[in-house]
C-alpha cells in the first residue's frame, strides 16, 4: 500500500510539474526533492516565490534601505524573513516552515561536500541564523493576507532596523568576530560546522 501511495504522489508531482520544472527537481538535494514529494500541489508555487525571494532581496541589496551584507547581514535576514513571509501568505505556514527547514538540512550537505552558499560555505551558526529570521518572517503575514509585496517588504525591512531579527557580528571591515569582538581567522573558519561566530541583533 505504501509503494502505490508514493508511486502515486510521484505521479501527480509529474503532472503538476512543467518539463523544466521537473528537471529542477532532479537537481534538488533528498531534503527538497522529499518536501516536493509530500506537498506536489504547493511546490510550483513554492519555487516561484523562492525566485522572487532571491530578486527582490538582490534589488534591497543595491539600496541604502539595509546593509547591504547578503551573507550573514540585514540583506540575507530579509531574504529569509521576505521568502517564510511569501510562502506563509501563498501555502500555508506549516508547508513554509517545513520548507526552510528542508532548505536548512540541504546547507548542512552543502557544507559536508564543501560547496558554495551564497559565496561562503554554509555553518552551524550561519543556519541558527536562517532558522530564527525564517520563523520571524512567518510570524509578520498571514495565508491569504492582502498585504501587498511592498508593504511586506517594509514591515521586514522594519522588523530587522527593530532589532527583531538576527544577524552575525562582523567588523567594519566585514569581517567576522567574536561575542567578545575578538577577530575570527579565516583559517580558524575552514571546514568547521561549528564555529565562534556570534548571533546579535538587527539594529545597527
Amino acid at each position: 500500500m505504501k509503494k502505490i501511495l508514493f508511486v502515486l504522489v510521484i505521479f501527480t508531482t509529474i503532472n503538476t510539474f512543467s518539463q523544466s520544472n521537473f528537471k529542477k527537481f532532479f537537481k534538488l538535494s533528498a531534503p527538497l526533492k522529499t518536501w516536493v514529494l509530500l506537498h506536489p500541489f504547493k511546490a510550483k508555487k513554492a519555487l516561484a516565490i523562492s525566485m522572487e525571494a532571491k530578486k527582490v532581496s538582490d534589488s534591497i541589496k543595491n539600496t541604502n534601505l539595509l546593509d547591504g551584507d547578503g551573507s550573514g547581514g540585514q540583506v540575507d535576514a530579509f531574504r529569509h524573513a521576505y521568502w517564510m513571509a511569501r510562502l506563509h501568505q501563498e501555502i500555508g505556514k506549516s508547508a513554509a516552515r517545513s520548507l526552510g527547514k528542508a532548505h536548512e538540512k540541504e546547507n548542512y550537505l552543502t557544507f559536508k561536500k564543501r560547496k558554495l552558499e551564497d559565496g561562503v560555505v554554509p555553518d552551524e551558526i550561519s543556519s541558527e541564523m536562517d532558522l530564527y529570521n525564517n520563523e520571524q518572517g512567518l510570524q509578520l503575514i498571514l495565508k491569504g493576507s492582502e498585504v501587498s509585496n511592498k508593504g511586506l517588504m517594509y514591515r521586514i525591512i522594519n522588523a530587522i532596523q527593530n532589532g527583531e531579527m538576527k544577524i552575525i557580528k562582523k567588523n567594519e571591515q566585514g569581517n567576522f568576530l567574536t561575542c567578545d569582538d575578538q577577530l575570527i581567522s579565516n583559517e580558524s573558519l575552514q571546514g568547521k560546522w561549528k564555529n565562534n561566530k556570534c548571533l546579535i541583533s538587527s539594529k545597527k
